[in-house]
C-alpha cells in the first residue's frame, strides 16, 4: 500500500488542517470525528524533514550544516521558524521587534545566496509576522 504523508497545512490558505477520519487497515475499523494534527505534523514538509535532519545530528549544528549543504545562518534560521511554528515565541533575551528584523534579515540573506527559494522565504516572512514579531499577532 502507498502510504503519503498527510499535509499538516492546507496547501491553499496555509490554514491547520483538521483530520476528520481514521481508518485501521487491519480490522477495517473507521472512526470519524475531529482529531488535531500533533505539533510535530503542522509542520510543513520542509520543516519536518529539517527538524528530523537536526534530531539526527542531535542538535549539533554544525554536522546539519554538513548533512544539509547549509550555511550556519541557514541552520539557525530554520530552526527559528520550526520553533516558531511550533507556537513557541523567540527567546526573552531579545526584544520582540530586534528578534523579527534579525529574523527576517536572515530570510533575505539565505534568499540571496541561493540557500532557500522565493516560496520558502515568502512562507518564513509569513511566519514570522504570524507569530507575533514585528507586529503580527498571535494567531
Amino acid at each position: 500500500m502507498d502510504t503519503r504523508q498527510a499535509p499538516g497545512c492546507c496547501p491553499v490558505c496555509d490554514g491547520f488542517l483538521a483530520i476528520t477520519r481514521l481508518h485501521c487497515d487491519r480490522c477495517g475499523t473507521s472512526i470519524e470525528g475531529r482529531f488535531q494534527v500533533s505539533r510535530l505534523g503542522s509542520l510543513s514538509r520542509e520543516q519536518q524533514s529539517f527538524v528530523e535532519v537536526f534530531l539526527k545530528c542531535r542538535g549539533n549544528i554544525k554536522e546539519v550544516e554538513r548533512e544539509l549543504g547549509i550555511s550556519y545562518p541557514t541552520v539557525r534560521g530554520r530552526l527559528e521558524a520550526a520553533i516558531e511554528a511550533l507556537g513557541y515565541r523567540p527567546g526573552p533575551d531579545a526584544p520582540e521587534e530586534e528578534q523579527g528584523n534579525n529574523r527576517r534579515k536572515e530570510i533575505l540573506e539565505a534568499l540571496a545566496r541561493g540557500e532557500v527559494t522565493s516560496e520558502e522565504a515568502i512562507r518564513a516572512l509569513k511566519q514570522t509576522k504570524v507569530a507575533g514579531v514585528g507586529g503580527g499577532q498571535q494567531p
